[in-house]
């Protein structure tokens, strides 16, 4: 068993402007939506290859392939959880089960009550980029997203949004929830790229 990693390990770990935080704090927009399984299921829709919607409902989602992942958590909010296992679907077993056409760039990530975040497609496909529907082996509390979120670890956490119900593939790029109220279109947190004042040329739309 290794040496539990020193605290200045750590803080070589935060981005510019973070904080370390220990625990878990619940930040999000609007309520908690109630979990209704029989009405639950995951689209890809927008530009696939085939040109067909994919659904599956909660049971199907569940069944497959399982992945785990060690990654970072960094909120806008400037706290940041380091080293949590995070389990569920792979985005890159989605791509390979409903594979976008040639010419996607980006996807929206759609949630509950219309909320949506855009992502590069490149950072989408990312190894450690994960439908979370577990942490720490245990499954997602409500308030932390279950049934599924996403988790894109090297994006600060709003471009993983809770309550994910499914993805639309696009061939531009198009501003989600937060990125048409202000926030930065690519959220990098190495970059503190927090708002969209911030943004050059070739970020993203205009608003």
């Amino acid at each position: 068993m290794g040496l539990p990693e020193s605290r200045e390990g750590q803080q070589d770990r935060l981005p510019p402007g973070q904080r370390l935080q220990r625990g878990w704090p619940v930040t999000h927009y609007g309520p908690v939506p109630k979990f209704k399984p029989d009405r639950w299921e995951f689209r890809v829709f927008g530009a696939t290859a085939d040109g067909d919607k994919h659904c599956w409902n909660h049971e199907e989602f569940s069944a497959m392939p399982y992945s785990t992942v060690l990654a970072d958590l960094h909120c806008v909010t400037k706290y940041s959880m380091l080293g949590a296992e995070w389990g569920g679907v792979a985005s890159r077993t989605i791509l390979e089960l409903a594979p976008p056409a040639p010419d996607v760039t980006h996807v929206m990530v759609w949630a509950e009550y219309g909320f949506s975040s855009n992502l590069r497609i490149a950072d989408f496909a990312t190894e450690q980029t994960i439908f979370a529907t577990h942490k720490g082996g245990e499954p997602l509390t409500a308030e932390h997203g279950f049934p599924v979120r996403l988790l894109v670890p090297h994006l600060y956490a709003w471009k993983g949004p809770k309550w994910v119900r499914g993805i639309e593939y696009m061939t531009a790029d198009r501003r989600g929830f937060w990125e048409e109220r202000g926030y930065h279109n690519i959220g990098d947190p190495w970059d503190e790229q927090r708002y969209s004042y911030q943004e050059v040329p070739g970020d993203g739309p205009e608003l």
